[in-house]
């Protein structure tokens, strides 16, 4: 009660503020007071779960330079900004996938703090004297009277400090310490001229990026810099300006490649020093990306909340290539700087990115972004086989030019056949398809588990291509993260499903039957006598004792109950190993009947997972193995519960806006929002999109309409319009259904269909149409009404 109370004041004080600097006139001075598509987004959501990487502000879409006050800095979980913690510890400028670095704060010098303000330079600050928006942050540093002002190009972290006219202004860079995941060594900055500064530290490796990497900086001042000194005890280094003009404005350039990089990419993308123009082109291409999608309806708190959900989708995986194409390769034995292909203009054809799994993207990015940006899915592409070009292997989750194999399976794949089935990438696909294949067989990535960087056994391969699952345990004994059995063996079915998909397509029918036969062992490890997902051991007995519902026990991040369910690409298939549509849906609505108790998910962080309390949840929409179910019921001829339970998964999951809560669980860089995105649209793909059509069931959207921008280089249509007459929080239910005024079977549309543009109109009602429903005997439907 008492975070709800000081989260309103801070709201009030914000909206304030927003006020007083829409009126104020001085020349470089930021102005808010034009209302932008991005000022809809409420950056504070779920800060008070926050990860290293999660919260962003004065960033660009994925911007190498991610600039944000820190309040936590040594951990990965909780570090980064913090709501609940009132200190500031720096302005650092990479929040990324297993990277940090670069952390600076403004000081003022006094007799009192001369001696130790190397090791004591935090500040305190008050969320009511703080302004965020997507790339914009202004927070005032009591400590100093220091009003902070940050933005940035997507390369280029750029600085404007306001001191108070007492005291000797500096600038302390804290380049030799632990910031979330990995701690920065051999720290080096040094004085080019009296306006410039150039430098450089050391990503320490971790169990999850066993190469280190050298981030380089280069930085420039508009007042000059009077020394700089270096303190030997803590590597620390102040950079003393002595001038009486109050305002200090810094760019911070930084390349994984090299300081002439970093130099090159300020010259590139920031050669003025017009703060406010930086931070009106930052807001204008946020509200650009934003603006793809625009919905009416529903209320103001459900459309900012859908817009902060969208901005999620877009802020994660960073790209690591400087401005002229030059990236860091480390998937050698020795580093080497590579170089993108470039277009007849001499600019980059693509970006490279560094990025944390796409386990789960099947369900999130892969629907999203095929739809509504389909030139960022054809960057992501490129840079992944790029990273196959440098290193032979596809990776799934790349950090600092190197695969940290985080999570398990070959999760790129149904991401990469998802872009190529919906007509965003179309060139060298035998290429591709080879690339796809070998990470499938002996040597390639499914034969590793999670962080398993110097063997190859945990991923059990051999067992699943022997026996036809991978057991559990292994009896090789651990490798790596997530070695557990049943999980990786419904997650190669999926995944050899998908790639069969593209074989197919390419006329590889030898191997097309050869992933299909694969896609079946998902059948392995159903019991039947049991009706769950169960593991077995190496000699084929079932796991005794078994209980369905204890967390990671032979399944990953999940229990068994919640991924009995994870068969995407043969929903019929699971059903009649259940004993039919029926019994599989009278199975799965029961547990969602008691997951809606604890609203769904494992509490409201992802270490929650863990608590007994939270743990043996029927269903979980706080992590990726469960969060396609309640769209499942669309496959077993049941639309009407998949309306009814996504409605109610989204209004108790994925609603409001606060520090509090947000995403439940784990927000892997955009998933999340994500997923959040496609359950307020209505739209879904159970197979992720990887099927010839890459059909989307339609299903409740919480707006009464919705329209999608279509990207033209890529498809033919201008928008893509949904309306839902009477939509309210009561009439979740669709009672008739037409595209372009034809009528529309099954709650299906194809991606094709979709991309020549038109209108889905639905008609909404608080009761379901019997027509809709193809199972005679219906189940009793849910009698309470959603409340809002």
């Amino acid at each position: 009660m008492k975070l709800n109370i000081i989260y309103k004041i801070a709201r009030i004080a914000m909206s304030l503020a927003l006020v007083f600097l829409g009126a104020c006139t001085t020349q470089n001075q930021v102005s808010l007071k034009k209302k932008q598509l991005s000022d809809m987004v409420y950056p504070l959501l779920d800060t008070e779960n926050s990860r290293w990487f999660y919260f962003s502000s004065a960033s660009r879409p994925f911007g190498m330079v991610n600039l944000s006050p820190d309040t936590q800095i040594k951990g990965d979980w909780g570090g980064g900004y913090k709501y609940t913690t009132d200190t500031i510890k720096g302005f650092s400028h990479i929040h990324e996938w297993q990277m940090s670095g670069v952390s600076l704060m403004p000081v003022i010098i006094s007799d009192e703090n001369k001696q130790r303000i190397f090791k004591d330079f935090y500040s305190k600050f008050s969320h009511q004297s703080e302004i965020i928006t997507p790339g914009y942050h202004l927070v005032e540093l009591n400590r100093y009277q220091i009003k902070a002002e940050l933005t940035s190009t997507p390369r280029v972290g750029f600085h404007r400090y306001t001191f108070p006219l007492k005291g000797q202004k500096a600038v302390l860079f804290n380049l030799n310490t632990i910031l979330g995941p990995c701690e920065n060594t051999n720290g080096k900055l040094e004085k080019n001229n009296d306006y410039e500064l150039s430098g450089s530290l050391v990503l320490s490796t971790n169990f999850r990026r066993p190469k280190p990497l050298t981030v380089f900086f280069k930085i420039k001042t508009n007042q000059p810099v009077t020394s700089l000194e270096k303190d030997n005890e803590t590597g620390n280094y102040l950079v003393h300006f002595n001038t009486a003009t109050p305002e200090l404005l810094m760019k911070v350039g930084i390349s994984y490649t090299s300081v002439e990089n970093a130099n090159n990419n300020i010259e590139t993308e920031l050669p003025h020093w017009n703060f406010k123009t930086t931070v009106a082109d930052s807001r204008e291409e946020w509200s650009a990306l934003l603006g793809r999608i625009k919905v009416e309806g529903a209320t103001r708190e459900d459309q900012r909340r859908f817009y902060t959900d969208l901005w999620h989708a877009l802020q994660g995986r960073k790209m690591i290539s400087d401005a002229n194409g030059a990236y860091p390769d480390n998937t050698g034995q020795q580093f080497r700087v590579g170089q993108l292909p470039l277009n007849a203009d001499g600019k980059p054809k693509f970006n490279h990115y560094n990025s944390d799994a796409f386990w789960g993207a099947q369900w999130t990015i892969n629907n999203l972004w095929g739809l509504v940006y389909p030139e960022i899915m054809e960057q992501f592409v490129y840079s992944l086989m790029q990273y196959y070009k440098d290193g032979g292997m596809i990776p799934r989750g790349p950090s600092a030019g190197d695969d940290t194999y985080v999570m398990t399976g070959a999760c790129t794949t149904p991401f990469i056949v998802s872009a190529i089935q919906k007509g965003i990438v179309m060139q060298d696909l035998e290429s591709i398809y080879i690339a796809l294949k070998k990470n499938h067989m002996p040597g390639g990535i499914m034969e590793k588990a999670g962080y398993e960087h110097n063997t190859n056994m945990g991923g059990g391969l051999k067992y699943y291509l022997q026996k036809g699952y991978v057991p559990y345990p292994l009896p090789e004994g651990n490798f790596g993260s997530h070695q557990d059995g049943a999980s990786q063996t419904l997650e190669y079915a999926y995944q050899d499903w998908t790639l069969a998909q593209l074989a197919k397509k390419l006329n590889h029918q030898e191997d097309y039957n050869y992933f299909m036969k694969r896609s079946k062992n998902y059948q392995k490890v159903f019991d039947p006598d049991i009706g769950w997902m169960r593991p077995r051991n190496v000699q084929g007995e079932w796991r005794e004792n078994y209980d369905p519902y204890q967390y990671e026990n032979g399944f990953i991040e999940s229990n068994g109950a919640q991924s009995t369910w994870f068969v995407p690409h043969d929903i019929e298939g699971l059903a009649a190993l259940m004993g039919g549509k029926e019994k599989a849906v009278a199975k799965l609505n029961a547990q969602f009947q008691t997951a809606k108790k604890q609203h769904y998910t494992s509490g409201t962080s992802h270490d929650a997972e863990l608590h007994p309390e939270f743990s043996r949840i029927p269903v979980n929409f706080g992590n990726q193995p469960s969060i396609q179910t309640s769209n499942i019921f669309t496959l077993l001829a049941r639309p009407d519960l998949a309306q009814y339970w996504t409605r109610s998964v989204v209004r108790e999951t994925f609603s409001g806006l606060s520090p509090e809560t947000g995403y439940n669980g784990d927000e892997d860089q955009g998933l999340m929002g994500s997923l959040s995105v496609l359950l307020k649209l209505g739209l879904f793909q159970i197979n992720g999109g990887t099927d010839k059509d890459a059909v989307y069931q339609i299903g409740s959207p919480i707006f009464s309409k919705i329209a999608i921008e279509l990207n033209s280089k890529y498809y033919k249509g201008k928008t893509f319009v949904i309306k839902a007459a009477n939509n309210s929080p009561e009439n979740v239910y669709i009672k008739d259904i037409k595209y372009n005024n034809q009528t529309v079977r099954d709650f299906s549309l194809s991606h094709q269909d979709i991309a020549k543009g038109g209108e889905l109109i639905l008609e909404m009602s608080a009761q379901p149409n019997p027509r809709n429903i193809s199972i005679k005997e219906h189940l009793k439907r849910p009698k309470e009404k959603l409340k809002k």
